[in-house]
């Protein structure tokens, strides 16, 4: 049974980040647009297209699946599965530390095409999870699948995790370095045990080696609880030892001064519909803030006609649970 699963999931190859064009600041039609993810990819695989509002196009043929786009995106409009590498991550916590390599590393470890693909929500998971995590890399410089800037993208992201982890008091032990010749000798992995059991709790996927992985299931966007990117919603739930509820944590979000007309703007724009207006019957108008779902884009401020809406970076932990009332108004202007 076990070497039949290996098989089957050696048979899965790489795949496209998934793209949700409703997130995308593009197709949001957000003041200023954004190009992160085509500056960010070292294989001209990603086209920004002409048409206002028409979103990006992604060139399989030129896609190595580095995930750099992933990483640069601030909305999750391109997204890959979370599951695989948090898995190969936890299942490793019986050994006491847990390593992640690259494809072109060599390192005998759990894998991905390329660590551009680590995120916040990874690195925060295995301080969750009290796992020392070493990424190991190959030669950035000259490799084919991701960039030199790999390592750089990597250490800016551990940077935003312990701004995260730091409400927790427990931030992540993680180190980023060169695989070495003892890397490629070793044979580091997932226990049997813990293989079995991350195996079941991702849905069957396998995370040995060259971790595998399926195309994600479109979004469907009737449904709230999807709209929320998957990685900000394990960076909530990563927030273990979980804080006391007034403890202040890093989540930018927008806050709305004085000055604000009550136009729809704001919550048009959002890509992950984190701010909504409620018409009231009276004739007034509420914007509520669903911080969880805040990806800290900030393209309703760029977007405001106005201009009264600020970032703020810290909130209380306990308003990652509840609906924040950013502005009511008697009527509309």
């Amino acid at each position: 049974m076990w070497r039949d699963m290996l098989e089957q999931v050696s048979e899965l190859g790489n795949v496209l980040p998934r793209f949700t064009a409703p997130r995308c600041l593009l197709v949001r039609q957000a003041v200023g647009g954004c190009d992160a993810c085509q500056v960010a990819c070292p294989h001209q695989a990603i086209t920004v297209e002409d048409r206002y509002g028409a979103g990006i196009t992604i060139d399989p043929e030129k896609c190595t699946g580095c995930g750099l786009c992933v990483q640069a995106c601030p909305t999750g409009a391109l997204e890959y599965d979370l599951e695989g590498p948090l898995g190969a991550i936890q299942g490793q916590k019986p050994q006491g530390e847990a390593v992640l390599c690259c494809s072109q590393s060599g390192a005998q470890a759990p894998g991905v095409p390329c660590l551009g693909r680590v995120t916040p929500a990874l690195l925060s998971a295995s301080g969750a999870w009290n796992v020392p995590l070493t990424l190991l890399h190959g030669d950035c410089t000259a490799c084919p699948v991701g960039a030199p800037t790999v390592p750089e993208n990597l250490n800016r992201a551990l940077g935003e995790t312990q701004e995260l982890r730091a409400s927790t008091g427990r931030p992540a032990q993680v180190t980023v370095r060169a695989a070495t010749p003892p890397d490629r000798e070793r044979s580091v992995g997932v226990s049997r045990r813990g293989a079995f059991a991350a195996l079941f709790r991702a849905g069957q996927k396998q995370f040995i080696r060259q971790l595998p992985e399926r195309p994600l299931p479109f979004v469907d966007w009737s449904v709230p609880e999807q709209r929320r990117p998957a990685e900000w919603s394990w960076r909530a739930r990563s927030l273990r030892p979980a804080p006391a509820p007034d403890t202040p944590i890093h989540w930018p979000a927008p806050l709305i001064g004085d000055g604000c007309i009550d136009c729809p703007v704001c919550a048009n724009v959002c890509p992950t519909e984190a701010i909504t207006r409620d018409l009231q019957p009276d004739g007034g108008v509420q914007l509520h803030l669903n911080l969880a779902a805040c990806t800290g884009c900030m393209a309703c401020q760029r977007s405001c006609p106005p201009q009264v809406i600020v970032r703020q970076e810290r909130w209380f932990y306990a308003a990652l649970d509840n609906s924040i009332l950013l502005r009511e108004s008697d009527r509309v202007m």
